[in-house]
Order: structure tokens, then sequence, then C-alpha cells
């Protein structure tokens, strides 16, 4: 093709993928089990009384119940736009962003949990950081979902 008959690569709605199918189905994992973390733990601080959440969530008890819903919309924010963005191809971009500020809710986290001495639940938000990392990186670089047209 000569650069008469090319297409314009900034109004292009394909983007080339640079990865095999083994990463663009890990992002999709990643993203899926991410998203239902989110989501169930977004649910749960956002839809039980916090005396309940204290069997479960042993901060529950120690901080407002303001800030307990806070950090339940932060996770419900983080479960949608972790997902939604990529499944409908409108704004994907957005999923990198929740990405990245899922992986900053996470390094907050383990601040929290570490300065509270709870260190057996670090292990658990490292994981999710890890994800969060490379569904950022994978999204942004490796394997970015097309917007649709």
């Amino acid at each position: 093709m000569d650069s008469l008959t090319a297409p314009d690569p900034l109004l292009s709605t394909h983007v080339p993928s640079r990865a095999g199918a083994p990463i663009r189905w890990g992002l999709w994992a990643a993203q899926s089990l991410l998203a239902m973390t989110y989501l169930w733990s977004a649910s749960m601080k956002l839809m039980q009384a916090p005396a309940d959440l204290g069997a479960m969530i042993p901060w529950a008890n120690d901080v407002p119940e303001a800030f307990l819903r806070a950090i339940g919309t932060v996770d419900l924010a983080a479960g949608l736009g972790i997902l939604l963005p990529s499944i409908t191809r409108i704004a994907p971009r957005l999923t990198v962003w929740a990405a990245v500020g899922a992986s900053v809710l996470q390094v907050f986290a383990m601040v929290f949990h570490a300065s509270r001495g709870e260190f057996a639940v670090l292990p658990f938000n490292a994981v999710l950081l890890a994800l969060a990392l490379f569904i950022a990186w994978g999204r942004a670089s490796k394997a970015p979902i097309a917007v649709r047209r």
C-alpha cells in the first residue's frame, strides 16, 4: 500500500495486537477475577451493617461508617471500571485508568493493614496489586482494546 491508500492510523478503530492468545486470555481472566473481587467487596461494604461486617473484616468496627461506605464506593468503581469499558469497547482506555486506580488502592490498603498489624492480609493485597498492574500494562501496551465505532 502506498501512502495515498493506506488508512490513517489516527482515525483507525483497529488496534494491532502485539500479544499472542495466552496474554490476551490472561488479561481477560485477570480482569474478570479482579472485577469479581472488587464487586464482591463493594457489595459487602455498601449493603451490610458495619457490626455484621466486623466478623469478616476486623477493621470495619474501628472506622467511621462513612469511611467504610466510601471504600465500598471506590471498590464498586474499580470493579466496574476494570471490566465494563473493555467488554463494551466504549472508552476501553478507562480500563487502564481503573487498573492504575486499583493499584493505588492496594498500595494504600497494604499501608493501612500494615499499620494495624494485619500482616496476614498483605499477601492477598499483593496478589490484587499484581493483577491490577498486569491489567494496566497489558491493556495500555501489549493488548489494547479497540474503540467501538
